[in-house]
């Protein structure tokens, strides 16, 4: 496993501005999601196909709740520089369905879910040092147990 004198952050100036800026997109949009949950989703009278896609969602009791509550956690942990890569990885599933969303379905919001993910994006190459032990294939060689022996595995 890489040592954490090993696991630096790419281009860390770019890294940090992104990662607070993703960081306070997450949180509020995160809050504004949990609102929505509770207060329902604002639509218009003859909702759009999108409108028509929110209402649905509501109805069927999607965690829509739990989502936003998600988005708020990894939101905050990204503020956190020790937190950071795991926020990264958290935000991850939630930037990719994005992504697909507007992609396939709202079109019209594509200027906030390519660049949502494009950030993502970039912080899972800025981190990338710190997620190469998961990549890594197993080990072999020995460990000191507690009396000093060692053992092979």
């Amino acid at each position: 496993m890489a040592s954490l004198e090993k696991r630096r952050v790419r281009l860390p100036r770019l890294a940090l501005f992104t990662r607070l800026l993703f960081a306070f997109f997450l949180f509020g949009t995160g809050i504004m999601t949990m609102r929505f949950a509770i207060n329902g989703y604002p639509v218009s009278d003859s909702p759009d196909e999108v409108g028509q896609f929110m209402i649905a969602i509501g109805k069927t009791g999607y965690l829509i709740f739990w989502v936003g509550f998600f988005k708020t956690v990894a939101g905050g942990l990204m503020f956190f520089p020790r937190t950071a890569p795991l926020a990264i990885l958290m935000s991850l599933p939630y930037a990719f369905n994005i992504l697909l969303y507007v992609i396939f379905f709202a079109h019209q919001y594509l200027v906030i879910g390519l660049p949502d993910f494009a950030a993502c994006a970039l912080l899972i190459y800025c981190y990338f040092d710190w997620y190469r032990p998961i990549f890594a294939g197993a080990t072999t060689g020995s460990i000191p147990d507690s009396q000093g022996a060692e053992n092979a595995f």
